[in-house]
This record gives C-alpha cells, sequence and structure tokens, in this order.
C-alpha cells in the first residue's frame, strides 16, 4: 500500500499518507478469547479467573517481550491530525512512544482488576518478536501528535467498558 501509495502521488497527484500505528486498544475491541489481542485477551481472563476463584492465569512465554500500545481515541485524533496538517510521502509510525512488557502488563491488569491471584508464566509457548516499540518523533514534528491517554487510564475505561458490557 505504502508503494503504490507513493507511486498514485507521483504519478497522479494523488495525496495520499501512510500512518503506521502500533498495538490500539480500547473500548469495543476484540474480546472474544480465540481472536482477540494481548489487553483485551488478559482483561477476559483475569477478570474470569477472579470472578471464578482461579488462583493463577498464565500468559504466553516468559513475559519478557514487550509492546507498545496506544489508546483508540489517542489513534483516532493521530489519523485526523495527519490527514488535516501532513502531506508528504513518507510513512508515519503512531503510538505512544512507551512500551511495557507482557508480564508487567498483565500484572497492571490484574492490579486494577484487583485480582489477588499469582501470574505465571508459560514458557513453552513462543513470545514472538522480542520488542515492538516505534519511534513517534516524526508524527510530533510533522503534526503535532502525541499521545495524550496514559495506559493506566486506557486500561482504565477499557476495563470498565467492558465491566459493563458483561453486565
Amino acid at each position: 500500500l505504502l508503494v503504490q501509495a507513493q507511486a498514485y502521488r507521483k504519478q497522479y497527484g494523488f495525496n495520499s499518507i501512510h500512518l503506521l500505528p502500533v498495538n490500539m486498544y480500547g473500548p469495543f475491541d476484540n474480546f472474544d478469547l480465540k481472536s482477540s489481542h494481548v489487553i483485551p485477551a488478559l482483561i477476559v481472563r483475569i477478570s474470569e479467573a477472579k470472578k471464578l476463584g482461579i488462583p493463577e492465569v498464565s500468559i504466553g512465554g516468559v513475559g519478557a517481550a514487550s509492546r507498545e500500545f496506544l489508546y483508540v481515541t489517542d489513534s483516532a485524533r493521530a489519523i485526523v491530525k495527519a490527514t488535516e496538517l501532513y502531506d508528504k510521502e513518507e510513512p508515519v509510525n503512531i503510538g505512544s512512544g512507551t512500551e511495557i512488557s507482557i508480564f508487567n502488563l498483565a500484572q497492571f491488569i490484574a492490579t486494577k482488576l484487583n485480582y489477588d491471584g499469582r501470574i505465571a508464566i508459560g514458557a513453552d509457548i513462543p513470545e514472538g518478536q522480542p520488542r515492538r516499540c516505534l519511534d513517534t518523533s516524526k508524527a510530533e514534528k510533522e503534526f503535532g501528535f502525541k499521545a495524550s491517554v496514559s495506559l493506566s487510564q486506557g486500561l482504565d475505561y477499557t476495563i470498565k467498558w467492558y465491566q459493563n458490557a458483561q453486565r
């Protein structure tokens, strides 16, 4: 898509931009354990463990892999700002600029859910890419985007939405 957009820009003057967002999360995310991403999956698994009195939640790998997350409203704001203010062919990373290990993320979510069970690692499960964090300085420089919702705030909003949706 990037190469095609660059070619259309050059050949036809087509004003296209290419944004590369990190892992997004928030209300209305996919909370189906068979197909969800890490944050909604952890919220569901830890919530269920708390509800059922299960003393341990296992996460894949050793939890050392790190990821960067962007709350959905920040993502939407970045897209609008880029659409209005950015007119170059180079791609731009969109993210929060911070990362957290999967193990620490699981512990953080457990704390927010008041789950006092243990977060265990499942070393036999592959973790995937060891680190995923983008340099987002270009977004700030080119069109003034900087994430404003912290991971803590975003998790609070997402957990509250999930709990209300379960009622």
